[in-house]
């Protein structure tokens, strides 16, 4: 069983995160968090104390680290006798944070693909230009590394697999629909890292159709669509890590994601793209200062945590799943909706950093008590749903499925799913 979790990241989802594994400490043990920023760390911490959010008395430990330095953070593990890493920083950090895992033997989650900064929308699939060609290092050490265990990546993988575990014998598409149907009360703000956000759309959209690649443009193709809860909502189909594992992993031929955007976001982004302020190649001002746009844009935008005390309305995320079962033609939507006050009340955060920061926990109890401690490198679709998705539950992210019987919640069994669950297990085993 492994113990100990190192939080490296304090942005609004590591909040979430450090507030999650302080609710867990009984079964994660001691809780370290890490980022650049020190005084980030003590906020967090002081959080956790004002919301009485540990479970037990333990350790909750700030530290300064720049986790791009694999040496230092590699000592930092070490120094913390931490055997679970949550990487929940900048998606630049994973590569490093990844091999000081794989050198100190501890097991890694984080909830975003890695990127180049110097380089957008690569070829796809995004997970073959870095991660996955970590794969045999992860094997031959040991190592458990899961990728993309936020809610998108992460939870709608898992629903993917849920479908094919449980409601089709062939599933022809699979639709991700992520619609934040909140209100801020800002003008412009993005509601995770600016620079990510703006990073995601820049670029082409890439999307799995006919059982290959797709591109298109940004806000090129909509889509209307009548969600529960939040009602009907204008979407575009998007490019996204999710895509780019589930081609490869489930044998899908049409795989899409798609985002709702409001018309005075389309607008803002259009604005500064077309103005060049959305590239990442740095350029020099007339003064001689090296800058780079995207940092500047960045560096002027409300701080994403900044949103959350005055944060109203819900979230719908969730997989449309079209194909058959039993002969029959089938539709199955499951989905989760989460409110962003609750979230708030809850650990200080909006619920998009909450949808995105209890997950890896839920994945960080499932190593430390073994089912998801595989010793390998695998994305989320690949490692059993039943129990991830049912400990989601309990942990404040439930689950619903609409289809032809209606619109339901999704439960499992205390064991974790029962014996659609064992197999998954098994599989996961089995690599």
């Amino acid at each position: 069983m492994k113990k100990n979790v190192l939080i490296i990241g304090a942005g609004g989802v590591g909040q979430v995160v450090a507030h999650k594994c302080a609710q867990h400490n009984d079964v994660l043990g001691d809780i370290h968090i890490a980022s650049r920023t020190f005084a980030k760390c003590e906020a967090i911490i002081q959080s956790v104390h004002e919301k009485k959010s540990l479970k037990t008395a333990g350790k909750l430990v700030a530290h300064a680290l720049d986790a791009l330095n694999v040496e230092k953070t590699a000592e930092l593990i070490r120094a913390t006798n931490s055997q679970i890493v949550i990487n929940v920083g900048s998606a630049f950090l994973n590569m490093s944070i990844l091999t000081a895992c794989i050198r100190t033997g501890a097991a890694y989650i984080d909830t975003a693909i890695h990127e180049d900064p110097l380089k957008i929308c690569e070829t796809p699939p995004w997970y073959g230009n870095y991660e996955w060609k970590r794969r045999e290092e992860c094997a031959k050490a040991g190592v458990t590394a899961v990728l993309g265990a936020g809610f998108d990546p992460g939870v709608v993988n898992a629903y993917a697999a849920l479908a094919r575990d449980e409601h089709f014998d062939r599933i022809d598409s699979i639709d991700i629909i992520d619609v934040n149907a909140g209100d801020h009360g800002r003008y412009f703000a993005t509601n995770f890292d600016p620079e990510i956000n703006f990073r995601e759309f820049t670029g082409q959209v890439w999307s799995w159709q006919k059982g290959e690649w797709r591109s298109n443009k940004m806000f090129e193709v909509r889509k209307d669509w009548d969600l529960p809860v939040v009602g009907t909502r204008t979407t575009y189909m998007t490019g996204h890590d999710e895509i780019h594992s589930l081609s490869q992993n489930l044998g899908v031929p049409d795989i899409r994601f798609w985002m709702g955007f409001g018309e005075r976001y389309i607008t803002v982004f259009t604005v500064l793209k077309n103005l060049g302020l959305l590239s990442e190649q740095p350029i020099r001002t007339a003064e001689g200062q090296e800058v780079v746009p995207l940092k500047v844009v960045k560096a002027v935008l409300p701080d994403p945590s900044s949103l959350a005390p005055d944060y109203t309305g819900k979230t719908c995320i969730g997989d449309l799943v079209k194909g058959v079962k039993n002969g029959k033609p089938r539709e199955v939507f499951i989905y989760n909706v989460s409110d962003h006050a609750e979230a708030y009340g809850e650990v200080g955060s909006q619920a998009i950093s909450y949808t995105a920061g209890v997950p890896p926990v839920a994945a960080a109890l499932l190593i430390a008590e073994g089912t998801w401690d595989v010793g390998r490198m695998a994305n989320v679709e690949e490692l059993p749903p039943q129990p991830f998705l049912g400990l989601l539950g309990r942990m404040g992210l439930p689950s619903r499925i609409k289809d032809e019987a209606g619109d339901r919640p999704l439960t499992f069994d205390a064991d974790g799913g029962g014996v659609a669950a064992k197999v998954a297990v098994r599989r996961a085993a089995a690599g």
